[in-house]
């Protein structure tokens, strides 16, 4: 009995080896890192920021990004920067004064003012006033962050301006309709400017 006993100790241990060998460790599954960047990290229209162009005072100064998202530049001229971050915006105005006009300039930019990532808020409300944008704000949502609408707010004649390929377009929004669940959300996107008319009545 010893004997056997021995031998299916034996044989139990191999197997047990074999599994402890054969096991494999769980891996940690590779995470991609995202090369979509923020909306807040990027240049759109009526953002102001500072260019600075080392050793030449006449080409540094302050600029805003039209509405279709471009500045005019001296020397080089109209240059687009909507959608680009304040590092690669200099690289890219580097690189065109390096190509004809400036050997090996230095260029850096201060952004002042992030005005394309927030929503302004005007008329019958309690707080007007610029707010910051998120992503996925309705304009109800904006004029709750504003203090709500005034007694003598047109709740239904609210409308949305918004630059659209480059020209200003207004669109009506029915806010009132819209909290009843009768008319779809109006989703605002970064510019945007709620106007809340005063009613007649």
């Amino acid at each position: 009995m010893s004997r056997w006993a021995g031998e299916i100790f034996s044989v139990l241990l191999a197997s047990l080896l074999a599994c402890c060998l054969f096991e494999r460790t769980p891996q940690t599954p590779e995470v991609p890192v995202s090369k979509v960047r923020t909306a807040e990290s990027t240049l759109g229209p009526g953002d102001v920021f500072e260019v600075k162009v080392y050793d030449e005072k006449d080409l540094s100064g302050v600029f805003r990004v039209s509405a279709t998202g471009t500045i005019k530049f001296p020397l080089i001229g109209t240059v687009s920067v909507e959608g680009l971050t304040s590092t690669e915006a200099a690289d890219l105005i580097q690189q065109k004064l390096a190509e004809k006009y400036i050997k090996n300039p230095q260029v850096s930019i201060l952004v002042k003012e992030y005005n394309s990532k927030k929503v302004s808020v005007f008329g019958q409300v309690n707080k007007p006033g610029t707010f910051p944008y998120e992503e996925g704000m309705t304009v109800i949502q904006a004029i709750s962050m504003a203090g709500g609408f005034t007694k003598m707010a047109a709740k239904n004649d609210t409308n949305v301006t918004r630059i659209v390929g480059g020209e200003e377009r207004k669109f009506p929004v029915p806010v009132e309709a819209i909290a009843e669940g009768k008319a779809k959300n109006f989703y605002l996107k970064p510019g945007d400017i709620v106007y809340v008319p005063e009613s007649i009545w």
